[in-house]
């Protein structure tokens, strides 16, 4: 079973004043809903995962300013369940409950306003001063005093998100990877075919070649004139023989498509796709080598076929985590 890495989860959930999770209303979507600030006060946290190709694992989060503290940790969990792709996380959060309230420092309120008295404009009525345009000076309000208490409570409820958006995404992953993966195991099958047909014409190709080859040398021996030893002859032959023989690539493709169809026979998933991608390349490498060996022009033909699909191949790995 392999794994696309193109896929994309959510998940959503409400944590009460008491501090308890509760999931959301109903589940809509890859993992859940968007948080709504109404009905029930409390937390509302909403975290989408959205992950595309990369040779390597990358993780972009978007936090809340609130909670930056947690982001190398919800990277880590990130990479522990998606090994490959770049991954983009974001976190919406809105706080119904009397805890998101800020205090008023009053003592810092009543100096502003001590100070704004000695102001002769103030000090005369010619200028009137809102109170509530003094809360926006600094030190005036006062984030919560839980601040730690509510940060442990999103770590809690964000960390179980993640694994319920990761479980929608790799899902999401496998369905796409079954795709991916019969169209891996037809261009797999033109290989096998058309290797099979090159394995069985190549010795016949080779027998006329020697034969053709053995027929211009001694040509060349009549009209030169000249005696040469027959084992010089035969030496030459299987020379020039060895030079165009395409057995050993053969096998080593076969080989290569072999342990292709292993890989991707296996039940248990695992990221797969870089080694998939060299393995390619090693097919490549052999195709190219029969092709500038092969003195025929049906094995040329089914060369190119072979070299076709290795290219189908080798795109679509570029998808497999």
């Amino acid at each position: 079973m392999i794994r696309s890495m193109t896929g994309f989860g959510e998940a959503s959930c409400r944590v009460n004043e008491q501090g308890v999770i509760e999931p959301p209303a109903s589940a809509g979507g890859a993992g859940g809903t968007k948080p709504t600030t109404g009905g029930n006060s409390g937390s509302h946290y909403f975290l989408e995962i959205r992950s595309l190709n990369s040779k390597y694992f990358k993780a972009v989060l978007r936090l809340p300013e609130e909670f930056q503290g947690l982001e190398a940790e919800l990277e880590s969990e990130l990479r522990h369940r998606l090994h490959r792709g770049s991954v983009f996380m974001s976190v919406k959060h809105s706080d119904s409950s009397a805890n998101a309230a800020y205090t008023i420092n009053a003592k810092a309120l009543d100096r502003y306003i001590e100070q704004l008295a000695d102001v002769p404009q103030v000090a005369q009525g010619h200028v009137k001063v809102e109170l509530a345009s003094l809360l926006p000076l600094p030190g005036v309000l006062q984030p919560p005093a839980d601040e730690e208490e509510r940060l442990a409570r999103a770590r809690e409820a964000l960390l179980k998100l993640v694994e319920r958006a990761c479980t929608a995404l790799i899902r999401m992953r496998e369905k796409e990877g079954q795709i991916i993966m019969q169209d891996l195991l037809h261009n797999r099958e033109v290989i096998a075919d058309r290797l099979k047909l090159i394995g069985t014409r190549a010795p016949k190709v080779m027998a006329e070649y020697e034969a053709r080859l053995k027929g211009r040398i001694q040509t060349m021996i009549q009209d030169l004139g000249v005696t040469v030893e027959a084992v010089d002859v035969v030496r030459e032959i299987a020379i020039a023989a060895e030079r165009a023989d395409t057995s050993e690539e053969i096998t080593r493709l076969g080989g290569h498509i072999e342990q292709f169809r292993q890989m991707l026979a296996e039940a248990d998933p695992k990221p797969i796709g870089r080694t998939l991608d060299f393995l390619t390349q090693e097919m490549l490498r052999e195709a190219n080598t029969i092709a500038s060996k092969c003195n025929d022009a049906e094995i040329a033909r089914w060369t190119v076929e072979i070299k076709g699909a290795i290219d189908r191949i080798k795109e679509q790995v570029q998808n497999v985590e």
